[in-house]
C-alpha cells in the first residue's frame, strides 16, 4: 500500500487548525505548524470570543457554512466534553437603511436559523439596560452566540495530536516551487520539512511569506478590544439578561459580547484600524480610541457611563480588499493551497472552511471562483451596505 499523503499546515488558527484536522481525519499524515502556538495572542484566531451568527445579508453561501459549522461545533464540544459556544442570541440594531437585514432573513429562515424583526416598544421592554435613541428598527437572531477562541483553538490542535497528527511550534518560510510544485518548507533553523502537499493558512502573515502574490491582497489592520467593569451585584450585563449586539447605526459600528468569562462588558469598533505588523506591533489601545469606546458605552448603555476599564487588547483583522475569504491553489504550485481573507468574520466559520479547504487538497470539487485568488489580483471589490462584512470580534 502506499503512504498516506503529508500535509504540512501553515498556521493553527480558525482556518488552519481545522484544515488539518479534517486533512487528518480523512488518513491523511499532518504537520500542523505555528510560530507561536494554536490561539497565541498575535493571531487573528487569538482572544477570548468571536461571535457566531448567520446574518449575512444576501450571502446565502456564508449562512450555508453557519449552518454547517454550528453541526460541527456541536458535535465537537460533545465528542471533546468542552465547551466552546455559548448561546446568547443576537440583537442588530440599525439607525437607517436595514436591507443588510431584511435581504438576509429569508436565507436564515431557509436555513432553519430563527430570525426576526422585533418592534423598537419591544426591544425596549426586553433589553431596559439599552438606550434605543437614533435606532429605527432592531432584528433578534436566536441561534447565535459567542465562541471561546483560543480555548478552540488549543482544542482543536490537541485533538489533532489525539487523532494521530503532529503539532510544531515552527516560524515557517515557503520552500522553492519548481515544475509547478512545491517540495519542502524551510524551517527557523536552517533544516526543511518536506510534505507532499502544502496549505497555507497564516492570516496576517500570508503577505509576508508571498509578498509578490498577495502584498496588495490581503491587509492586516490593528483593532482594540476593551472590557469594561460592570456595576457590582448588576445583573442586567451578564449573559442571560443581554444578548451579544451589534450597532449599525450612522456613523456607529460598535459591538458586544456579554460576560466572556467575567472579563468585563466587551465592546468594540469594528471600523477597520490602522495598518500593522502582526510580528512586531505594539499591543496598546490609544487614548483616542478608548475614549470614543467610553463616550459610546455612556450614549447607547447610561448605566456604564464611567465605569472602569478593566482589560484591553490589541488584535487584528486579516482583511480582503471585499470581506470575502481566499480559499484558492497557487497559481505557480499544484500542491500549495492558500486560506485566508478572514477579514474579520471567519472565526465562527473555521469548521466548514477547513472541511471545504481538506475537500480541495485532497482533488475534490473545484476552488469557488468567490474565494479566488485572481479576483483578488484584478483588483474586484464587493461592496456590502458597510463596505465590509461586519465582524465577529478579536
Amino acid at each position: 500500500m502506499s503512504a498516506p499523503l503529508h500535509v504540512a499546515v501553515v498556521g493553527a488558527g480558525a482556518f488552519g487548525g481545522w484544515t488539518a484536522l479534517w486533512l487528518r481525519r480523512r488518513g491523511c499524515r499532518v504537520t500542523l505548524l505555528d510560530a507561536w502556538g494554536p490561539g497565541n495572542s498575535r493571531s487573528s484566531s487569538g482572544g477570548e470570543s468571536r461571535v457566531i451568527r448567520g446574518l449575512y445579508g444576501p450571502d446565502r453561501i456564508y449562512v450555508d457554512w453557519v449552518v454547517r459549522s454550528f453541526e460541527i461545533w456541536e458535535e465537537s464540544e460533545a465528542r471533546w466534553s468542552t465547551q466552546l459556544y455559548t448561546p446568547t442570541g443576537t440583537l442588530w440594531m440599525f439607525g437607517g437603511p436595514d436591507d443588510y437585514a431584511r435581504t438576509g432573513l429569508p436565507h436564515l429562515q431557509a436555513a432553519g436559523l430563527p430570525a426576526a424583526e422585533i418592534e423598537l416598544s419591544e426591544a425596549r421592554r426586553r433589553f431596559p439596560q439599552i438606550d434605543f435613541t437614533g435606532i429605527t428598527s432592531t432584528f433578534f437572531e436566536e441561534r447565535s452566540g459567542w465562541l471561546a477562541a483560543r480555548r478552540a483553538c488549543r482544542t482543536v490542535a490537541a485533538a489533532l495530536i489525539r487523532e494521530g497528527g503532529a503539532v510544531r511550534e515552527e516560524a515557517v518560510r515557503p520552500g522553492r516551487i519548481e515544475g509547478g510544485r512545491m517540495a519542502w518548507l524551510k524551517l527557523a533553523d536552517g533544516t526543511r520539512l518536506e510534505a507532499d502537499a502544502f496549505v497555507f493558512a497564516a492570516g496576517p502573515w500570508l503577505p509576508d511569506l508571498f509578498p509578490d502574490l498577495l502584498g496588495q491582497a490581503i491587509h492586516p489592520t490593528r483593532q482594540e478590544i476593551y472590557f469594561f467593569g460592570t456595576p457590582a451585584g448588576n445583573p442586567q450585563f451578564r449573559q442571560g439578561a443581554l444578548p451579544v449586539w451589534l450597532d449599525l447605526s450612522p456613523g456607529s459600528s460598535f459591538y458586544g459580547i456579554p460576560g466572556t468569562d467575567h472579563r468585563g462588558f466587551k465592546i468594540a469598533d469594528d471600523t477597520r484600524g490602522e495598518p500593522i505588523d502582526p510580528t512586531s506591533g505594539e499591543r496598546t489601545v490609544t487614548p483616542e480610541r478608548l475614549e470614543a469606546a467610553r463616550a459610546y458605552i455612556a450614549r447607547r448603555f447610561p448605566a456604564l457611563a464611567g465605569a472602569p476599564l478593566v482589560e484591553s487588547r490589541v488584535c487584528q483583522y486579516e482583511n480582503s480588499p471585499d470581506g470575502d475569504f481566499l480559499i484558492d491553489r497557487h497559481p505557480e504550485a499544484a500542491n500549495v493551497w492558500l486560506a485566508g481573507g478572514g477579514s474579520g468574520h471567519g472565526f465562527k466559520l473555521g469548521p466548514a472552511v477547513g472541511e471545504h479547504t481538506a475537500g480541495l487538497v485532497l482533488g475534490e470539487g473545484k476552488p469557488l471562483e468567490r474565494f479566488s485568488l485572481a479576483r483578488l489580483a484584478a483588483g474586484a471589490a464587493r461592496k456590502t451596505q458597510f463596505d465590509v462584512e461586519p465582524a465577529d470580534g478579536g
